[in-house]
């Protein structure tokens, strides 16, 4: 940078010798320093997707008693066993918080269901849903959990819970706890050891050669 260059730079048009001095030194070797690393770009991603997924992240939808209602609602419907984690385990709430962003229309739905969902719980037994007993939760969810066998002043709360049935299993089911609960194992290695024998006798072709 030279010294006309460095006056601009400040946006002055008097400069005090020192000033001057220290604009027109050269830059520092940096030869020895290490260059910080760029972050290494997601596999299969698109830049955009990733910054969008990074603002989607920044802000926050459910207030707090909102995501623990959601905890709880999301342990019942997936709960720890001897088997796998529970859904909160697996972090579905997180999930589902995400997803509610991501796809706006599950918005209003939910927010609107887990406002019915205390409501109801309060008429029932003047507490909100996370404050009431597992045997008060619970009796609530069976009222809401089998759709052939509700009854119609509780559909709100049926439609409400399929949804958080389905978001809990979507985020359940996509996760290594998830994976590892229903068994699966991925492919594997196989050793060829050639045409079974009575494929190739059917094909007439249990002398020949291959």
């Amino acid at each position: 940078m030279n010294r006309r260059d460095s006056i601009k730079a400040l946006g002055l048009t008097a400069i005090s010798t020192s000033v001057l001095v220290e604009a027109c030194k050269q830059p520092e070797n940096t030869a020895d320093k290490p260059i910080p690393e760029e972050p290494k770009p997601e596999t299969g991603r698109e830049q955009w997707e990733i910054d969008r997924d990074k603002q989607l992240k920044s802000v926050k939808f459910f207030n707090d008693h909102e995501m623990a209602t959601i905890t709880v609602l999301a342990d019942i419907i997936i709960p720890k066993d001897d088997v796998s984690g529970s859904a909160s385990d697996a972090k579905v709430p997180e999930f589902i918080e995400f997803i509610v962003k991501d796809i706006p229309e599950h918005k209003v739905p939910m927010r609107g269901g887990l406002k019915w969902l205390d409501i109801y719980c309060f008429n029932k037994y003047e507490k909100s849903f996370i404050d009431a007993s597992l045997n008060q939760q619970l009796s609530i969810v069976d009222e809401i959990a089998y759709p052939n066998k509700t009854k119609p002043e509780v559909q709100p709360g049926v439609t409400f819970f399929n949804r958080m049935r389905d978001l809990t299993a979507s985020g359940f089911y996509t996760t290594e706890i998830g994976v590892k609960d229903i068994g699966y194992a991925g492919n594997a290695p196989n050793q060829w050891e050639g045409v079974p024998a009575d494929v190739l006798k059917q094909y007439g072709m249990e002398n020949v050669k291959i």
